[in-house]
């Protein structure tokens, strides 16, 4: 796969300070003018402003001119138009209207954390207190992970992300979602069938379960209201999560231990139905994570300029 990873979300909302407040205090990098860096992934999010919260442009990187070409090649044959610049190939994606920019890039050369040890029945890891109760450095989200869009036409989305651009599919959340990849991880892109075009979530790597819940507690503390679930695991990709809110109404995730896909013939894509395809262990879902408070809104106002 000549793809190998998310370079980059490029997010609008209207509230474009507090935003930028809120994902440096999840653990961002602010560079200034609203984009962030993560440690290990370069610059991978830019806020900027909208009228209503939505997803600008999502990056995607590849290997060489050959990617480029072949991607190129994918969207004709499907019929979406594209640009070129010989760095670069950029679509419209056909339901939501954000940019998708197939970019060269490098791949993330991630520095190995070793495991941490956990003691368990008949198991001595470690002696003394566990480092994850000792550890006091804030989080810094290694990398962006995925991102989830809500979307009217969930096959059409489908078909841009894997007709055009060679995402290939992991798994199914019934006939509502599809989790999509471009990289080993196992998925990327989650697309989910909506009543309207929405950026649902992104998501960001940390260390391991511990800052899982090291990064959401020093979010959550003097700001109950930015929690919104967790901790759990969940069952597609088995990572561990814990979702959080930002000003603009967006969901932001720190995750760890996700299910890798190095080849295809070890991996069949499989349909989860009901809860398992949101979750395997943890609090039940708010409804607001199914369907944010603010819906109504944006089907209101998703016909509004950009700007």
């Amino acid at each position: 796969m000549g793809m190998h990873r998310l370079t980059r979300v490029t997010m609008g909302v209207p509230n474009v300070a507090d935003t930028i407040g809120y994902y440096t205090d999840f653990g961002l990098t602010h560079l200034g003018d609203g984009a962030f860096t993560t440690r290990e992934g370069g610059e991978q999010l830019r806020v900027r402003h909208a009228t209503s919260r939505r997803l600008l442009e999502l990056g995607v990187g590849v290997d060489d001119v050959d990617d480029l070409a072949r991607t190129a090649s994918r969207l004709d044959h499907l019929g979406v138009a594209g640009g070129a610049d010989g760095t670069a190939v950029t679509a419209i994606e056909p339901v939501s209207g954000f940019t998708v920019r197939v970019e060269i890039a490098p791949r993330i050369a991630q520095e190995p954390v070793p495991a941490t040890p956990y003691n368990g029945p008949g198991r001595i890891e470690r002696f003394g207190r566990a480092p994850g109760v000792l550890r006091e450095d804030p989080i810094r989200p290694k990398k962006l992970g995925h991102c989830v869009v809500g979307t009217t036409d969930l096959e059409a989305t489908m078909r841009f992300f894997t007709e055009g651009l060679g995402f290939k599919v992991s798994d199914y959340i019934g006939d509502k979602g599809a989790f999509m990849r471009c990289s080993v991880d196992h998925h990327n892109v989650l697309a989910l069938a909506a009543p309207v075009n929405f950026l649902h979530h992104t998501s960001w790597q940390v260390d391991d379960i511990d800052d899982v819940g090291r990064g959401a507690k020093a979010m959550l503390e003097g700001n109950p209201d930015r929690h919104v679930w967790g901790l759990g695991r969940h069952h597609a990709g088995s990572n561990f999560f814990w979702y959080l809110k930002d000003p603009a109404g967006n969901f932001s995730e720190y995750y760890a231990d996700m299910d890798c896909i190095p080849e295809d013939e070890i991996w069949t894509p499989e349909v989860f139905e009901g809860a398992q395809g949101l979750f395997s262990w943890g609090p039940p879902p708010p409804p607001s994570f199914l369907e944010p408070d603010d819906l109504a809104a944006l089907m209101t106002g998703q016909h509004a300029p950009c700007r």
